[in-house]
């Protein structure tokens, strides 16, 4: 299932009876039931997240600054960047924007800076947006108060 969280072109679905006539973006997948799961408008809470999960970094200066950091990330190409806090881990990164960031996705990269200079990056392993990968417990983005429901297509 080659879909990316956030996607909204090559869906293939057309409106919804009822439904505004907002684009309809994936916000989740579930590959072993073979089961794409969508939401209407681009600014839907479903897509966003707060934290993020890392394989294991590569440094720049060869090393972290710090076991634990401040700095600005980028989750991609063309975004500002985001400020966040980095805790090193013995297997990966644990990172906290101090804004929920848009469709951040498993598989895709964060890329870690320090004004203008580079300091690295790494794999995004797991989110903690709603169908983001984080269990549960592990999940401060909570969907309690969502209004609207994604549809499994």
């Amino acid at each position: 299932m080659y879909y990316t969280l956030g996607q909204r072109n090559g869906l293939g679905i057309g409106g919804r009876h009822g439904a505004s006539g907002a684009p309809w973006f994936v916000v989740g997948k579930d590959v072993p039931g073979n089961v794409l799961i969508v939401a209407q408008g681009g600014e839907n809470r479903w897509l966003l997240s707060r934290r993020l999960q890392t394989e294991a970094p590569h440094w720049i200066a060869g090393a972290p600054p710090a076991a634990e950091f401040r700095c600005t990330a980028r989750t991609r190409y063309r975004q500002a960047d985001q400020a966040c806090t980095v805790s090193v881990g013995e297997a990966g990164l644990d990172v906290s924007f101090d804004v929920p960031q848009r469709a951040v996705t498993p598989g895709q990269s964060v890329v870690f800076y320090a004004g203008e200079v580079c300091l690295g990056g790494a794999v995004i392993m797991a989110t903690d947006a709603a169908y983001g990968g984080l269990p549960p417990g592990c999940a401060p983005t909570s969907t309690a108060h969502f209004k609207e429901s994604p549809i499994r297509v």
